[in-house]
């Protein structure tokens, strides 16, 4: 999906983002999911955000993925606690697949529906490679990611409040200086 598809289809994914994040560790709060749609509805904004929207045989909303390239003037390696080199850091709106959600209801998780998903926004992406936060306390997620190839390259608190998260990338394509 474009963003414009998405905007269509935010119901469907702050269902799946309201219920899968409502879940222990993450206990997000009605206001909590009011400011990601805050956020949201100016992501999808953005020409080259995609998202992907998996849906039951039913029509349900089952998950959610979504992200845009990260801008050269992208806020997220501000947020590291550990430093990173200057090459790693640099970004210039065509290098790095920024991940922002990736979720599964409980009920279809472990069917690897997350990972269809993941693909599903990555098909035919010319990025050189993929980042995300992800919460080190949520093995299952860790064990996804790294099973897909992510690798840990520091940490951050992606915003005021936030736990720490592992900031991990996906090498998709060797870098072309």
């Amino acid at each position: 999906m474009n963003g414009a598809a998405a905007a269509r289809a935010e119901e469907a994914f702050a269902l799946v983002y309201a219920e899968a994040f409502a879940e222990p560790p993450y206990e997000k709060t009605v206001r909590d999911v009011e400011a990601n749609f805050r956020r949201f509805r100016s992501q999808v904004r953005k020409a080259t955000f995609r998202a992907a929207l998996a849906r039951s045989v039913e029509g349900e909303p089952v998950g959610i993925a979504y992200g845009y390239p990260l801008s050269a003037s992208t806020g997220w390696w501000g947020r590291l606690t550990t430093p990173v080199t200057d090459e790693q850091r640099r970004e210039d709106g065509h290098r790095t697949f920024g991940l922002m959600e990736l979720a599964v209801r409980a009920p279809w998780r472990k069917q690897g529906v997350a990972r269809r998903l993941h693909d599903a926004i990555l098909d035919d992406v010319a990025e050189e490679r993929v980042l995300l936060n992800a919460r080190p306390d949520v093995p299952a997620a860790q064990a996804a990611y790294r099973s897909w190839g992510y690798e840990k390259i520091g940490e951050a608190y992606p915003w005021d409040g936030a736990a720490l998260h592992d900031v991990m990338i996906l090498e998709l394509r060797k870098s072309t200086p």
